[in-house]
């Protein structure tokens, strides 16, 4: 017991590789910012064309943008035809068997799959895979085995006694066969189940065959123990559940050609496994180079530090701490101090370890972890992680991209146009000037073939919408004469004095981005 506390203790003063310092952002050769996209929302479908067929369209565009890495939605089969592939069935079926109802997934069939990932990297694009493996979903077969029910938000605390039950445990993938695996799952694979079929009763059900070994304890706290979350639980620490996933993981690299990938859940997922999972792949594909983000969600930046030292810079992190920020200021509104935005956030503490965003698939509104950032800090929130020079943003399809359950025409655009700036002008040392609750401004200072900007943004709205804040802000010497011009909705002009002082503007509730007008 003591030994591991010191083990853990001792991580927190080791130090490791900056993963965002030495990972693929991109393709190589370029001078311009990277950018990752997320290409889906939670229920997006488009109404002519197949998912995968629709994102090859876009490619284009995207590359235009400045887009460097695309986050696919999980491409494996689901549990059923229009399931999103969190629902993991077979992470082998890619769109190819006829299983679960269906050949093709709610994306597409392989054949579009992979051309879409060929064309992406024609166009510059990295693919990024999601990979769920955490649980599996629409066994086969029940079986009958040993379990003992636990307390929902105590698993350590037993709920009742021991019994047996027919839990959904049984994966034969009658459609694929043998085909790229030959591993048929069985209760041996799982640690837990959420449902007996002959009672049919829900619970969380731990598997108590003679020699099992219980909840991993290489996992997050939560709940006492948090290994289990839905579905039926993977057993990270069984050898040939370990092979079949570091199997999968070095297959759909070289199958789709992708680079890297999106790593659903970890905190219920055994650590030192997904380590070593990391490190195995990296070494199989030949390169350092490969590109991991975590998913550990929880708001608390001290929550996630542990896990980011047990992962030890093999992987970054989404910025959820800094997203609940940004949700604080969307629901609070004018009583947010936006000097507080980046408190206690992995941005700020450990930039080159920081994913950040704004919103995903699972933070719109009546989400599982619904924290939504509204359109009144939809713009400021990206000029925030767009423009300056910390982390590395992600972007969300339901910001940009039409859809039924997010879309905002006016909030699109100005989008739209951050990204360009991003582009073009975000360069440079970041020097932030927050001298009041309500407006905040921040400077880039370029490089040697990129201009910088100076950026200004407001939450103010107890007042009128003509209200023009004002920041004094350095711009660099050698930009002394210049006149600055405004990019965004609002026009204007900024004379920069001999010393590279001008005073810059926006109106309130805005954001304001302004570079030389010899851009």
């Amino acid at each position: 017991m003591f030994a591991k506390l010191r083990a853990w203790i001792a991580g927190f003063f080791t130090s490791y590789p900056s993963p965002l310092l030495y990972m693929r952002l991109g393709p190589e050769g370029s001078n311009d910012n990277p950018l990752m996209f997320q290409f889906f929302t939670w229920d997006c479908l488009h109404e002519r064309l197949s998912w995968w067929k629709h994102f090859e369209e876009e490619i284009p565009r995207l590359a235009e943008l400045g887009v460097t890495q695309v986050w696919l939605p999980p491409p494996n089969k689901a549990a059923e035809p229009k399931g999103r592939g969190y629902d993991a069935y077979d992470l082998w079926d890619l769109g190819e068997f006829d299983q679960k109802g269906s050949i093709k997934t709610r994306w597409g069939t392989r054949e579009e799959l992979l051309q879409a990932c060929k064309v992406a990297k024609e166009h510059g694009i990295d693919i990024l895979i999601d990979a769920v493996l955490n649980h599996k979903l629409g066994a086969d077969k029940t079986e009958t085995f040993r379990v003992i029910p636990v307390h929902e938000t105590n698993r350590l605390r037993d709920a009742g006694h021991a019994r047996n039950i027919k839990g959904w445990t049984a994966f034969d993938f009658p459609g694929r066969g043998d085909k790229y695996s030959t591993l048929r799952w069985n209760h041996e694979h799982f640690t837990a189940v959420d449902w007996d079929q002959e009672t049919r009763t829900k619970a969380i059900y731990r598997i108590a065959e003679q020699g099992r070994k219980g909840w991993s304890r290489n996992v997050d706290t939560e709940h006492g123990n948090y290994d289990y979350l839905l579905g039926t639980d993977i057993d990270h620490r069984h050898p040939a559940v370990q092979e079949d996933l570091l199997a999968w993981g070095k297959w759909i690299l070289e199958t789709t050609g992708a680079t890297g990938f999106r790593l659903d859940a970890i905190k219920h997922i055994d650590r030192k496994f997904m380590v070593r999972w990391i490190e195995d792949i990296r070494l199989a594909i030949g390169g350092k180079s490969m590109f991991v983000v975590a998913e550990y969600w929880s708001g608390s930046y001290k929550a996630i530090v542990p896990y980011m030292h047990a992962f030890k810079g093999e992987a970054a992190f989404f910025d959820v701490p800094l997203h609940m920020n940004l949700n604080r200021a969307s629901t609070q509104r004018s009583r947010y101090d936006l000097r507080k935005i980046f408190e206690d956030t992995i941005v700020r503490a450990r930039p080159n370890d920081s994913i950040t965003f704004v919103d995903n698939h699972d933070t719109g509104i009546g989400r599982t972890l619904e924290s939504w950032v509204d359109d009144n800090f939809k713009v400021q929130a990206y000029a925030l992680i767009l423009l300056r020079g910390h982390g590395y943003p992600c972007i969300f399809y339901g910001d940009l991209y039409h859809n039924k359950e997010s879309y905002n025409e006016n909030t699109a655009r100005n989008i739209s146009l951050l990204i360009g700036a991003r582009k073009k002008f975000a360069y440079g040392a970041t020097e932030d000037y927050f001298a009041h609750p309500n407006c905040i401004g921040f400077v880039r200072k370029g490089d040697a073939t990129h201009t910088g900007c100076a950026v200004i943004l407001s939450n103010k709205e107890d007042g009128p919408s003509t209200y023009l804040h004002e920041l004094r802000m350095n711009v660099g010497i050698e930009n002394a004469g210049k006149t600055y011009r405004s990019i965004m909705t609002q026009h204007g002009r900024v004379q920069i004095d001999a010393s590279g002082w001008g005073i810059f503007s926006c109106f309130a509730n805005t954001v304001q981005v302004w570079t030389t007008s010899e851009e």
